[in-house]
């Protein structure tokens, strides 16, 4: 006799579009879908959003879900089901998303951090699967860190680990969203990236670059950078050499305490590609304990931008 295939909803909330996916138990996605996050209209109106990307995604597909498992942003309670203090997500304080979700759908709501989200994933379905441990990195509206030890997701005591983004590589930087100064978030985030890109272009730093987004600042992105890095733009080279230079510095430090040598990154701005990557080993390499200078791993995650949706649909099926 034929099994029944299950199926549950992976949500993927970002600071600036919320990601859902209807998954089947063995990772395939058979739907997605997208909606604004609105983030700047507080919690109530993200939590509609995401009942309203939900509603849409059950009634396109007419499927029976056993789940929904959602990955946010901040320090996330996965027993109680709150997420507190989501540095890109205005006005939150603690909110428990668990269970207006859950009261919604009269099904099972699981809630983890996002990067822990997308750690899930990649341990399950992806580059994480040859690896007892390793550190995943999100590159996106911020920077978002998942720590894998022994196959399990290391949370801390208060559920709040892997916070990478706001490791501070310069005591004397710039403010982060998060309170403190000089955070690697705050250097290398899609927006404060793009901001400090977007102030070189006025300058004239890259006539090229500012050509490929049509003399409009609105439509500078990572691809973009790319693109001109790609036709050989000395500025847009840079960028991505002093992304990876950075990251690599903030990286060496996790390495040197938790003593795991092995990083699988994604999101947006990992887009940037081999160069990118190669800077970050080379800057891991220069900074870490002499015994692991062998042993650095830098790894492109295997389901890119589906790593959220999936991880957070393997909450439903695996639990972790």
């Amino acid at each position: 006799m034929k099994t029944k295939t299950k199926y549950a909803v992976g949500v993927d909330l970002g600071g600036t579009n919320i990601k859902l996916g209807l998954v089947s138990e063995n990772g395939k996605i058979i739907r997605k879908h997208s909606v604004a996050t609105d983030a700047s209209k507080g919690p109530q109106k993200v939590i509609e959003n995401i009942k309203k990307g939900i509603h849409d995604i059950l009634l396109a597909s007419g499927v029976e879900i056993e789940g929904i498992g959602i990955g946010c942003p901040g320090t996330v309670n996965p027993l109680k089901g709150t997420v507190e203090n989501p540095p890109n997500l205005p006005g939150w304080g603690k909110v428990n998303i668990g269970r207006a979700v859950s009261v919604e759908f009269e099904k099972v709501v699981y809630i983890e951090n996002d990067a822990n989200a997308a750690a899930i994933g990649e341990l399950i379905f992806g580059n994480g699967v040859r690896y007892d441990s390793f550190i995943m990195i999100t590159l996106g509206t911020g920077v978002g860190g998942g720590i894998v030890m022994n196959k399990r997701i290391y949370r801390g005591e208060f559920s709040a680990a892997g916070e990478v983004g706001h490791i501070s590589i310069n005591y004397k930087g710039p403010k982060c969203n998060c309170g403190s100064y000089g955070c690697i978030e705050a250097y290398i985030g899609n927006k404060y990236l793009t901001e400090r890109v977007k102030k070189d272009l006025r300058n004239k730093k890259s006539p090229l670059l500012f050509k490929l987004i049509n003399n409009n600042y609105n439509l500078l992105t990572p691809r973009k950078i790319k693109e001109a890095a790609d036709k050989g733009d000395e500025y847009s080279i840079q960028v991505i050499k002093d992304t990876g230079l950075k990251l690599g510095a903030a990286l060496a430090s996790l390495t040197n305490v938790l003593d795991i040598p092995t990083y699988i990154i994604g999101g947006g701005v990992s887009g940037f590609g081999k160069p990118l990557f190669d800077s970050i080993k080379e800057s891991l390499k220069e900074r870490v304990m002499k015994p692991n200078k062998s042993r650095i791993k830098v790894i492109p995650a295997k389901l890119k931008n589906e790593a959220g949706i999936k991880g957070a649909s393997a909450l439903v099926f695996h639990g972790f």
